[in-house]
């Protein structure tokens, strides 16, 4: 069940739209604000308030690759692996983010403050290699200094 405030921020969001079942990715990224991910029941729920097949809405959710339909990490990286972020240095930013965090691509910290997931592309081609923690844009990182960057979201 949606709570109060996920409906009325969905409601606010609805005015901008001509009808409901256009707010569809507003309202899952909604509920991923308040949750933290997009749970099978969350979507469900979104799609009786929207009035849409829960089917029409995971088309939506599995199309955008930053809504979570799993359990994520309090903080969530991710870590641009587009041709130019490989060219200025992907890989050896990779490699220090893994011996950093333990984890692999696509898994959490054992104690849930950060997953570690690929994206296509963060748009900071300019300035590579690139990851964004959270809504934090961090270009040009230095592999060395990873820890400093994970030591913002303590």
């Amino acid at each position: 069940m949606l709570s109060p405030a996920e409906k009325q921020a969905i409601e606010e969001e609805m005015r901008h739209y001509a009808n409901r079942p256009s707010c569809g990715l507003e309202a899952l990224k909604i509920v991923q604000k308040h949750r933290g991910w997009v749970s099978d029941e969350g979507l469900a729920d979104i799609a009786e308030f929207l009035r849409v097949a829960p089917a029409e809405l995971e088309s939506v959710a599995t199309f955008y690759n930053l809504i979570f339909r799993r359990p994520v990490g309090r903080h969530v990286i991710l870590a641009c692996d587009s041709v130019s972020c490989w060219i200025m240095g992907h890989d050896r930013l990779m490699q220090r983010l893994t011996a950093e965090l333990g984890i692999r691509p696509g898994e959490t910290t054992p104690d849930g403050r950060f997953t570690l997931l690929p994206i296509p592309c963060l748009g900071a081609c300019h300035r590579a290699p690139a990851l964004m923690v959270d809504d934090d844009l961090h270009e040009a990182v230095d592999p060395e200094k990873v820890g400093e960057v994970l030591g913002k979201y303590a």
